[in-house]
């Protein structure tokens, strides 16, 4: 069976063309994002919404506490779960998503030595909060400096990860990549589609979901979490803390728009440069080909 695999950049439209795509081949869809599978930050993930999700079954989409943790490993499992459930009810199985890590994970495998250690990832996110990132980089130059060379100082996420498969395994994390396995069960049915678009439209999209994002009441779905008084420096979403500052009255309204519109256009660049450095089945270029023929390209129906 042929599992559609739709991956993009944030804002590119994955969301709606799935949906589409669902309704011609009697499909349903498996969230691949690693923000929008947890509960009650569906505004500041752009998770589907409701009458998004009462038109087609989703799975994976806010699963999850926000205490919660999830590592790419048991991701990957529980879209292979999802994946047999749809297939036993003699439905489509469509996957959507922008982490490439998790798409990476399903289709080539996860090393060996891919453990996580709460404990030790707490004193390292700690202390990359702290300030002190600039020294952890300089660390892992020294113990990888091969893999350093594709970590950004900034890149809060995989700065931590690649220390702390260090500190758990005694090797560096590009050695550790070199023994892959444990790949999804379903790694040859998929059907990998890469939605292409420039930076310059998604711009524009990003702009007007941020617009929206405040409209459909972020402020308010963020002062609910505070309220939960939640470590969730796991998840570091965009515009958690700019909507923090806004409401402790750091920042005006218009400067938390602009800080999140620079962080989220920072993040578009970094998928778009990752996906483009990976292989895709087909690869469909937003700017030349109408939205409304990409089902009709996809499914082979005019």
């Amino acid at each position: 069976m042929k599992i559609f695999s739709i991956f993009g950049p944030t804002a590119s439209g994955k969301t709606n063309l799935s949906i589409e795509l669902a309704k011609i081949v009697n499909g349903e869809i498996i969230g691949v994002d690693s923000r929008q599978i947890f509960k009650n930050i569906a505004i500041g993930t752009a998770q589907p919404n409701a009458y998004q999700l009462s038109e087609v079954k989703h799975y994976l989409v806010g699963e999850l506490n926000l205490d919660q943790k999830i590592s790419a490993g048991k991701y990957m499992k529980k879209v292979d779960e999802a994946i047999s459930t749809i297939i036993d009810k003699n439905k489509t199985p469509i996957l959507c998503g922008g982490t490439g890590l998790y798409l990476k994970t399903m289709k080539d495998g996860i090393f060996s030595g891919s453990k996580t250690n709460l404990s030790i990832r707490k004193k390292l996110e700690d202390k990359y909060d702290s300030g002190k990132m600039f020294e952890m980089h300089e660390e892992l130059q020294k113990i990888d400096p091969i893999y350093a060379e594709k970590v950004h100082v900034n890149n809060r996420q995989r700065l931590i990860r690649a220390l702390e498969v260090f500190k758990i395994t005694g090797k560096p994390i590009s050695e550790n990549f070199q023994s892959v396995n444990k790949k999804s069960i379903y790694s040859e049915n998929l059907e990998t589609v890469f939605l292409k678009n420039s930076l310059v439209n998604l711009e524009k999209s990003i702009s007007q979901r941020i617009d929206l994002m405040f409209d459909y009441g972020i402020v308010e779905e963020v002062i609910k979490i505070k309220k939960m008084d939640l470590d969730i420096s796991h998840i570091n979403y965009i515009g958690f803390k700019e909507v923090c500052d806004l409401i402790d009255e750091k920042i005006s309204l218009n400067e938390a728009k602009e800080l999140i519109y620079f962080r989220t256009r920072q993040y578009a660049k970094r998928q778009l440069k990752w996906f483009n450095n990976h292989q895709f089945d087909q690869v469909i270029d937003l700017e030349t080909i109408k939205h409304n023929r990409i089902v009709e390209l996809l499914t082979g129906k005019t």
